[in-house]
């Protein structure tokens, strides 16, 4: 063979191994669509809110640790880059309508005062960019935001702080996690915070114009306090959380046509009540307080549940001499009493949770786990005078 046969044969070999590798990288930036049209594999956006999105074309195959709803591939290594984020949102009439809400894996719901509830948002699986207005803690929101593994992130603006049983900022520091995985706007400010004026669309006070987006507080949490999905020494979040069992919705021959659950925390204003009723079509909970459908001020839709689990709990007041007793205590450690709400129908059940940390656990009668459908969770913490109306 001569030297100019080789030259052509090493040649051609070049251009076909530069060729198939070209190839691969190309093919390998896409997916097969179920209709065999290969279609490009789009990055996650960020929009002008700030909110995360993602790719609705590829097969969601993923669950949320949080709630089990179903996700791409894509979502999960995103959120595998955090840990979850509980956010303190209030829910004073004049504070509607809230941003972010419909965007949490799962909400906790519970008076904060005077018969004015304020929910605990667990976000990690999903974005929904800005959210507020953000209020201050409760220690029994504590209590629930610890049950999310190794120094769950928790924000808020103060909190509870006379000495005394419901002295939430002294059990934050008491907890270690002042200043590490508590984000306390009184000590962070702007541009992790901000008070937007406008935002609520009619004036509204000083109170109810704290804002941030989920994205600036994980960022604050991993530049400044060195917690992403592992902290500094490389220990998961996840280290010590128990996920809750999940199971499919049921068939729509199984739903029924309707249900209406209406929940009173407490009674004499009508602007607390809560009335989720139930749509068979999206196996969805829909929303309404105060006799309103109640909205998410981002996507101006109202808000749903898959599942709503009513928590019932002995209520007190604190006693630490505040200005008119305003400060409550919830027993939420222990056992009571829990009804669960799913698939258009009512399961009664058991909670237990053993210590701060613990799970609220959720059994049948027969002492079974009961499995939740895939989707927002809401708790609501409704005092054992609490009023219940199911139809």
């Amino acid at each position: 063979m001569d030297k100019k046969k080789i030259i052509t044969i090493i040649t051609g070999i070049l251009i076909y191994v530069i060729s198939t590798a070209f190839s691969f990288f190309v093919f390998s930036k896409v997916v097969l669509s179920q209709g065999g049209v290969i279609t490009p594999v789009a990055s996650p956006t960020v929009g002008a809110n700030g909110q995360t999105s993602f790719s609705n074309s590829l097969p969601k195959t993923e669950s949320c640790p949080l709630n089990g709803q179903l996700y791409s591939v894509q979502q999960r290594q995103w959120w595998e880059k955090h840990r979850p984020l509980g956010v303190m949102i209030e829910n004073h009439q004049n504070a509607r309508p809230q941003s972010g809400l419909s965007g949490a894996d799962v909400i906790y719901e519970a008076v904060a005062e005077g018969g004015i509830t304020r929910f605990l948002t667990e976000f990690y699986c999903q974005d929904p960019g800005e959210i507020g207005p953000i209020r201050s803690a409760r220690t029994y929101f504590i209590d629930f935001a610890s049950e999310y593994g190794d120094s769950p992130l928790y924000t808020h603006v103060g909190g509870a702080n006379q000495p005394g049983p419901a002295d939430a900022l002294s059990q934050l520091d008491n907890y270690g996690w002042t200043n590490y995985n508590d984000i306390n706007q009184f000590s962070i400010g702007f541009p992790t915070f901000w008070r937007d004026y406008d935002r609520l669309g009619h004036p509204a006070d000083t109170e109810h114009t704290m804002y941030s987006t989920v994205q600036k507080l994980w960022d604050f949490a991993q530049t400044s306090r060195g917690l992403s999905a592992t902290d500094k020494s490389g220990i998961p979040w996840s280290k010590g959380f128990t996920e809750y069992s999940f199971k499919d919705d049921a068939a729509v021959s199984n739903r029924p046509s309707s249900q209406t659950v209406h929940l009173e925390f407490w009674t004499g204003d009508p602007n607390y009540y809560v009335d989720w009723n139930y749509d068979p079509k999206t196996n969805l909970y829909k929303r309404n307080n105060g006799g309103a459908p109640q909205i998410d001020r981002d996507t101006n839709k109202q808000l749903s549940a898959k599942t709503v689990v009513v928590l019932s709990m002995i209520e007190r007041s604190a006693n630490d001499g505040y200005e008119n007793n305003v400060h409550l205590l919830y027993q939420d450690k222990g056992s009571g009493k829990a009804t669960v709400f799913m698939d258009g129908k009512k399961v009664s059940a058991t909670w237990t949770k053993d210590s701060r940390t613990s799970r609220t656990v959720l059994t049948d009668v027969n002492g079974n786990e009961i499995k939740l459908n895939r989707g927002l969770i809401w708790f609501e913490i409704l005092p054992t005078d609490g009023v219940i109306t199911v139809k």
